[in-house]
């Protein structure tokens, strides 16, 4: 019975890991989405203030770093 419990912890564990492992690549996904959204416009000569090479690019390409590293573990 002891067992029983503990499989079904250790499943449920697991099943958690999977689904938080789907959602770190869904965020990872959209920042990258968003960032290069963003760098077009800074390719268009226009608003190169936004362009992931601006000021808060440095930020979030470490985050995004920070992401995969992340997944790369699991």
């Amino acid at each position: 019975m002891a067992m029983s419990l503990q499989e079904n912890l250790v499943q449920r564990e697991i099943h958690q890991d999977w689904a938080n492992c789907e959602y770190i690549k869904v965020i990872t996904s959209s920042i990258k989405k968003i960032a290069d959204f963003l760098s077009s416009f800074g390719n268009k000569g226009r608003n190169s203030h936004l362009t992931a090479k601006g000021w808060w690019g440095a930020d979030l390409e470490k985050t995004v770093r920070l992401c995969q590293n992340s997944l790369s573990g699991i």
